[in-house]
């Protein structure tokens, strides 16, 4: 009998010991080439960043990387979100970037219980009709950088505008945020511009706007497009009259091609290049030397959050992977000590935080203040 005791006890002490060093698979599903491979890279190099902060565990896990090029292209989004749900059988997805994709991955996830962190993809529908209980995002919609810079247009003075976007969801989720603010508080949208995306002919659409005198101009534009849409901007001379009010996109990661053209330009989003608080300067330090040649941005903030919130729900469970919905639970009630500042997540899983006013200024974007404190987005067709 005592014999037998023994071997209990040691059995139990074995399987204790299994489940404490268990390995959590983490999936990336992000672009790694084409026009968003940087951004992908970047995000992936941050997540790994606060693991490799950690001592390369989490919660005592041991985690195992895959990594799938999602290459932006939402019809190979279920394809590719098998091959790490499926084939590799990932605990955890991370992506993506592009919101199509996203919104493919989203699915997948939900339908075979995997938990997904969207470390980008703005799709209000995400966080909106999607919406699950194991689906969270560290990044934003797309409604609340445009929403944000609804008041500080009408604090300008401006009465009228005139928003302009590709005729995709993020324009026009992005637009359609600055108009709610900005006509709830008395302002006026006289006219909604688009060009197919990824168009960048501009000019008739400045003509056009040169002839509406509206007050103020909003856009949201991203990459490429971005840089060509504030070069022709100023190249026809409408900022002097018409001033240019973006979404933050318009000039992060752009400013070195945008040069003089984007001077003084105010935009809103979540992250600024000074916001020198220790939390940030910390991580922008440690950023720098693991990745000297890798721009620090609000992608890397992004990523290093998807860590950081996965971190939380997998230390409230004593690190137990399968506890899945305990540890969503966790990370739904989680405060994330972001290098943006401390946020937590809404009922849908998107971030409540502070949306900052920026200006570019000596090819930085600078904080001007704080456009709208714990900006929660609405979750509209959310049902949990």
């Amino acid at each position: 009998m005592k014999k037998l005791k023994i071997l209990a006890t040691a059995t139990l002490f074995t399987v204790a010991c299994a489940q404490a060093s268990a390995t959590v698979k983490v999936g990336f599903m992000l672009p790694y080439s084409g026009a968003y491979g940087t951004i992908g890279q970047t995000i992936e190099n941050a997540f790994k960043l606060y693991v490799e902060e950690q001592g390369g565990k989490l919660a005592g896990q041991d985690i195992q990387y895959f990594r799938v090029d999602d290459e932006s292209n939402p019809s190979k989004g279920p394809d590719n979100a098998n091959r790490l749900i499926k084939r590799d059988q990932v605990d955890v997805l991370v992506g993506s970037v592009h919101s199509g994709v996203a919104m493919a991955l989203a699915k997948a996830a939900k339908d075979a219980g995997v938990t997904l962190i969207i470390p980008n993809a703005g799709a209000d529908a995400i966080t909106g009709p999607l919406c699950s209980k194991g689906v969270f995002r560290t990044s934003f919609s797309n409604w609340q950088p445009g929403y944000a810079m609804g008041p500080v247009a009408i604090d300008k003075g401006y009465k009228t505008a005139v928003t302009i976007t590709w005729n995709y969801a993020a324009g026009q989720e992005s637009t359609d945020g600055f108009k709610e603010a900005f006509e709830e508080k008395g302002g006026k949208v006289i006219r909604h511009l688009t060009v197919p995306f990824p168009t960048v002919e501009f000019q008739p659409l400045l003509t056009e706007i040169a002839s509406i005198k509206p007050d103020v101009v909003y856009t949201f534009f991203a990459g490429s497009g971005a840089v060509k849409f504030v070069q022709d901007y100023a190249g026809a001379n409408l900022a002097a009259n018409i001033p240019l009010l973006g979404s933050g996109f318009l000039t992060d990661g752009t400013l070195e091609a945008q040069g003089a053209s984007a001077d003084g330009l105010l935009t809103t989003l979540h992250y600024a290049d000074n916001l020198n608080t220790p939390r940030d300067n910390a991580f922008r330090a440690s950023f720098s030397k693991r990745y000297p040649s890798n721009p620090i941005d609000v992608y890397a903030i992004q990523g290093y959050d998807a860590a950081q919130l996965l971190d939380a729900g997998l230390k409230a469970v004593g690190g137990d992977i399968k506890k899945r919905d305990q540890m969503h639970e966790a990370m739904s009630n989680a405060v994330v000590d972001s290098p943006r500042g401390q946020f937590k997540l809404s009922a849908a899983g998107n971030p409540i935080q502070d949306i900052y006013l920026r200006q570019v200024k000596n090819g930085k974007n600078e904080i001007v203040k704080v456009a709208v404190e714990k900006l929660a987005d609405p979750a509209r067709g959310c049902k949990l």
